[in-house]
């Protein structure tokens, strides 16, 4: 009987968290022509996620200490599963896949799940590619993807709001390594923190978002978007922010011509995390090619701001526009979500995780 009325109760509550979370998509403004609907609800903390090549999502957390399969078995853009396939880890919360195993990223080490989509279901096991990483938990949960070039990136924040650090070339910084953690190296340098990255399709460039210092006030320094075309830049931090604020502490101790300067400076605080070039052939063509970013909120602002995916626009390596795409999750200062990542699906609809709803929501386009 109680296992009855457990079941019942678990029931009603998926319900009611489902309805709970469909009734917030209709808040969410989309240019003419876009749907938006939940893909899964019940996800705690859900984070970065990973599209296996059978359709399976998983989903990484940063407080929950989780790792989700989503398995939708009917294909009806519905979940039906939800597997936990690891607990207790150290904020695992980036997640990508690479012949067939899944990587995990906590705070000081990556470790991976082999053949990870005939295991989910199993408890799977994993191996530790790398312990190596600072244990730093500021700035120390980690967006991870494997590039063009087979490797694996890995940031390393910097361990603080505002730092130097010339200790350890790791801190503020982008690695990569290979698939069983050799040949470790510094990518990329002056870098705060980065929770999202991706190539360029056409030119097979990296760019990522950085979130920029806080307590400089409400309105500066913005966050950012960069490029990195080749290993050994540095873009800036602790010394400048944006385009060309110098930092009142360690400004005087840069040199702003060595500095690459961000493609396009997004909002102060928006917190700007995962980003995806649009490659599927849903979405209208004007869409091709050019950047979708999940922008979580601010934290610490007078006014909020944020909470919402934006659309940077490109004509080749230049931004030519910075744009809404989608918001409604912010009404006054009354908060209903807040944007972490995105993935898309082959049928070129778009993934957006909320760690704060936790859920995820799916973007269609429909021209009728």
């Amino acid at each position: 009987m109680k296992n009855i009325l457990t079941s019942i109760l678990m029931c009603v509550l998926l319900i009611a968290c489902n309805s709970d979370t469909e009734s917030q998509t209709s808040t969410i403004k989309l240019p003419d022509g876009f749907k938006i609907e939940v893909y899964a609800s019940n996800i705690p903390n859900a984070r970065s996620m990973a599209l296996s090549p059978n359709g399976i999502l998983y989903v990484g957390t940063r407080s929950a200490g989780n790792v989700y399969a989503l398995i939708d078995k009917n294909n009806d853009y519905k979940v039906d599963e939800v597997y936990t396939i690891a607990s207790g880890l150290n904020m695992p919360n980036g997640v990508d896949i690479k012949n067939g195993d899944l990587f995990v990223a906590e705070v000081s080490r990556v470790i991976k799940f082999s053949d990870i989509d005939n295991n989910y279901k199993n408890h799977p096991t994993y191996s530790v590619v790398s312990s190596d990483f600072p244990a730093d938990r500021s700035h120390g949960w980690k967006f991870i993807k494997f590039g063009p070039d087979g490797k694996l990136y890995v940031p390393v924040g910097a361990p603080c709001n505002i730092c130097l650090r010339d200790d350890d070339a790791r801190y503020a910084s982008i690695t990569r390594m290979n698939d069983d953690g050799s040949d470790f190296e510094v990518f990329a340098h002056g870098i705060r923190n980065t929770v999202g990255f991706d190539w360029n399709p056409e030119t097979n460039e990296l760019w990522f978002t950085d979130n920029g210092r806080d307590m400089l006030g409400d309105n500066i320094p913005p966050d950012e978007l960069n490029c990195a075309p080749v290993k050994g830049l540095h873009f800036g931090y602790p010394f400048l922010h944006g385009k060309n604020i110098l930092d009142p502490e360690f400004g005087s101790q840069g040199d702003t011509s060595l500095y690459t300067k961000p493609v396009q400076e997004l909002g102060p605080h928006v917190a700007a995390l995962g980003m995806e070039f649009y490659t599927g052939q849903m979405f209208p063509a004007e869409y091709q090619n050019q950047i979708f970013i999940a922008e979580h909120g601010s934290w610490n602002r007078s006014q909020k701001i944020g909470y919402r995916v934006s659309l940077v626009r490109l004509n080749g390596n230049e931004s030519i526009s910075y744009e809404t795409f989608a918001d409604g999750w912010l009404n006054g200062d009354n908060v209903s979500g807040r944007p972490v990542d995105i993935e898309l699906l082959p049928d070129g609809s778009m993934l957006v995780s909320d760690d704060y709803a936790d859920c995820i929501y799916r973007i269609s386009y429909h021209n009728d």
